[in-house]
């Protein structure tokens, strides 16, 4: 009989087109181990919202294999794993966070010590981030080509079906999930993620099937109305490997020739979002101190006016500006919030109240299910202004205005932001031009127009170098 190998387990919890499990499981049997490692991300280790998913998503693998489940920094775990199991290799997913290359490396110093042969695969992404150049060697710091070099490079390679392996743990003790107390203790603050959430293999499958069904039709000009349901929702799905991005690639394009061109120009915007994935991971992989420090240096000097109850409000979701508080309110609740008021919030936090946007970014990091080390700081650097490929300086979301075009009928602030559902629609998103106002709803705590133009001064005083 073969030795055993072991199969390490990270932000790849599924068993369908999975290309290290796949490896493992023709090499011989397969010991399955995840390791939750909370010492070397240091502040980055996973949030709230994440470790909910996570011991959901870890508890749906594990009613189809016999999860050993350890928790430390990996090389130590791996190591004494592979010496009492005399395991001939270990097989496993690469990862493209800052800490992931050298951590990788002492995993593989661990195999070589132990006499182990050490296999890497892709999986996480469409295209590892050395094989999408310009064509002067370098990495792209815009996305549009970069997208266009993506898919020039043609359809990627099928996805595979489901694997076939003999699992085994020899002797390894297994212990609970619950030992990894991943759960939130008392308050629960996630009492209302799971009516909205299957973590797991088969809640992505569903879910992409639904959203290929009911959501992908009408995706290019629906998915920024709050009102409709053409969100896809895979985020989290796709941020913990529960579905593979050739998976989703590849039943989009099917779906699209199902339907004879009348589903071109929708899917060919959700696979950019796609896309759009991949960009951020590639800029997190090349420039690591991407989720920290501002893409653009000059940004790093910019006049921030940290104020703690303003975060608070913000945080809290009373602003009010109702698409705001309704989005943060909804991420609260749900851990996740739509994607067109993620920008609006983010907006407002940076420009209308001056925050720093890695304040913003933390929040996110704890409170989504799908807080993800690169769309997380591309998205907020791009609302800032300072990253690869950013919104200009000068763009300034009228929550307003935003409300107005994106949550018409003000169905999205009504879900979420009770005190305001006996307002008209004509007043949902300027309650307090109202001849009596909502008493039990705060009013704006900043002006738009000022708040405007103190971030365009602050804005004039980064470039001049002078104090706004």
């Amino acid at each position: 009989m073969n030795a055993p190998v072991i199969m390490w387990f990270r932000q790849d919890l599924r068993l369908s087109d999975h290309p290290a499990l796949h490896a493992a499981a023709a090499a011989g049997p397969v010991i399955p181990v995840f390791i939750l490692d909370d010492e070397t991300p240091g502040e980055w280790r996973w949030g709230g919202a994440s470790r909910w998913w996570l011991h959901h998503s870890l508890a749906a693998l594990g009613k189809d294999v016999p999860l050993v489940l350890r928790r430390g920094r990996p090389e130590a775990v791996l190591a004494a794993l592979l010496r009492k199991t005399q395991a001939s290799a270990l097989y496993f997913t690469r990862d493209y966070a800052p800490w992931s290359g050298k951590l990788e490396q002492r995993v593989k110093d661990a195999c070589d010590a132990a006499g182990a042969a050490c296999h890497r695969y892709g999986g996480f992404l469409l295209h590892e981030p050395e094989s999408v150049r310009t064509g002067a060697g370098d990495y792209f710091k815009v996305y549009t080509p970069f997208s266009r070099v993506c898919f020039g490079k043609g359809e990627p390679r099928a996805a595979k079906g489901t694997v076939s392996a003999t699992w085994a743990t020899h002797g390894l003790e297994r212990r609970s999930l619950d030992n990894l107390r991943l759960l939130p203790t008392q308050p629960n603050w996630a009492t209302g993620f799971g009516p909205v959430w299957q973590p797991g293999e088969a809640g992505a499958k569903a879910r992409l099937v639904r959203f290929l069904e009911d959501g992908l039709k009408g995706y290019a000009e629906g998915r920024d109305r709050t009102d409709l349901a053409h969100t896809s929702q895979l985020s989290a799905h796709l941020h913990w490997g529960e579905i593979s991005p050739y998976q989703v690639w590849q039943a989009t394009r099917q779906a699209m020739e199902a339907a004879g061109g009348v589903l071109d120009r929708d899917g060919e915007k959700f696979l950019k979002e796609v896309l759009w994935r991949e960009f951020a991971y590639h800029l997190v992989h090349h420039v690591p101190n991407f989720p920290e420090q501002p893409f653009r240096p000059e940004f790093a000097a910019f006049p921030w006016r940290p104020d703690d109850k303003a975060l608070a409000r913000w945080q809290r979701g009373e602003t009010g500006y109702p698409i705001v508080d309704a989005g943060m309110r909804e991420l609260w609740a749900t851990g996740i919030m739509h994607n067109r008021v993620r920008m609006i919030t983010a907006s407002f936090l940076i420009k209308h109240l001056l925050q720093p946007w890695q304040a913003g970014e933390r929040w996110f990091w704890d409170t989504l299910v799908d807080a993800d080390i690169g769309n997380n700081a591309a998205s907020w650097q791009w609302v800032a202004g300072c990253g690869a490929d950013a919104s200009p300086y000068f763009r300034i979301f009228n929550p307003v205005l935003q409300g107005e075009k994106f949550d018409p009928r003000g169905d999205y602030v009504k879900r979420w932001v009770p005190e305001l559902r006996d307002v008209p629609a004509e007043m949902i998103h300027r309650p307090w031009e109202m001849t009596l106002p909502p008493k039990s709803y705060p009013p704006p705590m900043v002006d738009h127009a000022r708040a405007r133009a103190r971030a365009l001064a602050a804005f004039a005083a980064l470039k001049t170098g002078e104090s706004p």
